[in-house]
């Protein structure tokens, strides 16, 4: 990756949560029978129109015990010290009368990925965007029904989702520090609505900018090695709370809360790979979850995980 973007070579890439996998392809290499990308500034699809059709999604096992089991963990965790947030996920079976490819049409949102068939994705969060050697994150973190009355302001007073919100955006701007000069948070706590099926929801984001550091600049890969795993999908801090999300999760990952970019041969967009269906053994599963803190309530972090169980339509 450092060595394209050196030369300014256009790639698409994925890593993976625990970077263990990347997958990098050049323009030419990008082919609609495996791999299928809407991003803002870049697709490789023919048309991003499909027909209206009636999304009929299940939840098949809703694995309360499972679930119940990693949270006592993370827990148990966070009151010894070793975390102070810890973004815990758990995999869902569902049924769904669409094929991941049908999902990936029929599904809006800002980044959007199908590949061979094996996973889609629908993610609204940005995770680094470089331009013209400034660098931006775009952390999200805390959401909130859309019809609860006077939700917008619920969500940002929650005590416990603005402890969550302020702890990622202190984490990010630390890791941005690592790669950057001159960082800062320009937005703090902007609210942004996500239309779906099931409900409709808010979700709180913030940006932070910096100016990258000349031995970071046209180096892709270095960037992303030192950023990764992303934080607002790991939590703080970073070593200790990777160890207790590997112990915690009865399953691996893989692509889902990794990354995933375009790189342009100047400047890149890249996002965490969540909203994530995966197939497995020709099953399908979602695979969702949110952050934990001494403040969390099993039932609310329960309900909020079920809640991102969604495919988003208009």
């Amino acid at each position: 990756m450092d060595e394209l973007s050196l030369k300014k070579v256009p790639f698409f890439f994925m890593v993976d949560f625990l970077l263990e996998k990347v997958e990098v392809f050049l323009e030419n290499e990008i082919e609609e029978e495996s791999l299928l990308i809407d991003f803002q500034n870049f697709k490789n699809i023919k048309t991003t129109e499909a027909e209206n059709a009636e999304i009929e999604l299940k939840i098949l096992s809703e694995s309360a015990e499972i679930y119940r089991k990693g949270f006592d963990f993370v827990q148990e965790n966070l009151r010894q010290g070793n975390s102070y947030l810890t973004n815990y996920t758990v995999k869902t079976e569902i049924a769904i009368n669409l094929t991941l490819k049908e999902i990936f049409y029929h599904s809006k949102a800002k980044y959007k990925v199908w590949y061979n068939d094996e996973f889609v994705f629908f993610s609204p969060e940005t995770f680094v965007e470089i331009i013209d050697d400034q660098i931006y994150t775009h952390p999200m973190k805390g959401t909130i029904e859309a019809s609860i009355e006077n939700a917008v302001e619920i969500l940002k007073n929650d005590v416990k989702e603005k402890a969550e919100h302020f702890t990622v955006v202190d984490l990010l701007r630390n890791d941005l520090s690592m790669v950057a000069d001159e960082v800062q948070v320009d937005e703090f706590q902007r609210i942004d609505f996500i239309k779906t099926q099931q409900k409709d929801l808010y979700a709180m984001s913030s940006k932070i900018s910096g100016k990258l550091k000349p031995e970071f600049q046209n180096k892709i890969g270095t960037v992303m090695k030192t950023l990764l795993p992303a934080g607002s999908i790991l939590g703080a801090p970073k070593p200790k709370t990777l160890e207790i999300i590997v112990e915690a999760e009865n399953y691996d990952r893989g692509f889902y809360t990794g990354v995933c970019g375009w790189f342009d041969g100047e400047n890149l967009d890249s996002c965490v790979m969540i909203r994530f269906i995966e197939k497995e053994n020709g099953k399908l599963f979602f695979k969702s979850g949110g952050g934990i803190t001494h403040l969390s309530k099993f039932a609310d972090e329960y309900q909020e995980m079920k809640n991102k169980i969604y495919v988003p339509i208009h």
